[in-house]
């Protein structure tokens, strides 16, 4: 039976244990994280014959790399690749591929080269973390102040030596946009979702459609466009497995960010075959690592 490893384990693995194992796969718990592990004599790691994701702390995931010695269906350069939304932003346009008008701000700079910047969008504009994920540290800012606000508790955390990633975006606000999640295996479109926040929350001003802020996430099919767009992200990322975000207004249809590492939905929500689709997946990445 063939053993992929799984280093976030939470929701995912409870979804995809059973319906991987009644294909011939079995799912293990891998990881080092937040533990003592020794390099040099034997550990306890149960042997793999291909991970899932590429761990998300860089450093133990080159130690499960190593100690495992496997290969990764999405792996430490997609990982990365994709983690950077300015990155994945400028491949994306350079490919022709829409997104939304944004600009990258590399820390520090001047408050008047911001307010220029903050001038080239109409308001409000949205600001975002370059690494985060699951909405964390989005805001919507509506004019210099607010803007300038942010931004300087950005500054106190940017001084920090440890703070590698010291850029982050504005990005032009879509209002009333559908949130759309495309799931892409291998190339292929194989379900989507449509976040959206409950009414009383979009009532009270909310605007962040992220499940973990409360969100739900309705399983759709998505139009011919969506599929299309979704696919040529993908193609141009160069990911196996990629979640792609979306937002598509009455004026435009635009890909915000994707994610290297998505979390596995329940099966209602993808298309027929999908978890034959994802058992190829892993025995095609174990079989060419073996070539």
């Amino acid at each position: 039976m063939l053993k992929v490893g799984l280093a976030h384990w939470e929701e995912t693995a409870a979804r995809i244990e059973g319906p991987l194992e009644s294909r011939g796969i079995q799912v293990e718990h891998i990881t080092v994280t937040e533990e003592v592990t020794s390099l040099t004599d034997s550990h306890e790691l149960p042997p793999i014959d291909v991970g899932l994701f590429f761990p998300s702390r860089i450093p133990e995931g080159g130690v499960l790399t190593a100690l495992l010695e496997i290969p990764w269906v999405n792996g430490r350069e997609e990982i990365l690749r994709s983690r950077s939304k300015a990155e994945t932003l400028a491949r994306l346009d350079a490919a022709g591929v829409p997104v939304p008008e944004t600009v990258v701000i590399s820390n520090p700079v001047d408050k008047a080269e911001l307010a220029t910047a903050f001038d080239t969008f109409d308001p409000p504009a949205v600001i975002k973390p370059n690494s985060t994920t699951r909405g964390q540290g989005v805001l919507k800012v509506t004019e210099p102040d607010s803007l300038f606000g942010v931004t300087d508790y950005l500054d106190l955390l940017h001084e920090y030596p440890i703070t590698r990633d010291r850029t982050y975006l504005l990005q032009e606000y879509l209002s009333g946009a559908r949130d759309i999640r495309v799931m892409v295996f291998d190339g292929k479109v194989v379900g989507a979702v449509e976040r959206k926040l409950p009414a009383k929350a979009r009532s009270s001003g909310r605007w962040k459609h992220n499940v973990h802020s409360g969100a739900t996430a309705k399983g759709i099919n998505p139009s011919e466009p969506v599929r299309k767009l979704a696919e040529r992200v993908a193609e141009v990322m160069d990911i196996p497995i990629l979640g792609i975000d979306i937002l598509e207004s009455s004026e435009k249809r635009v890909v915000s960010e994707t994610n290297a590492r998505p979390t596995i939905d329940d099966e209602s929500k993808y298309e027929t075959g999908f978890y034959d689709r994802f058992a190829s997946l892993l025995r095609e990445t174990t079989r060419k690592s073996r070539v």
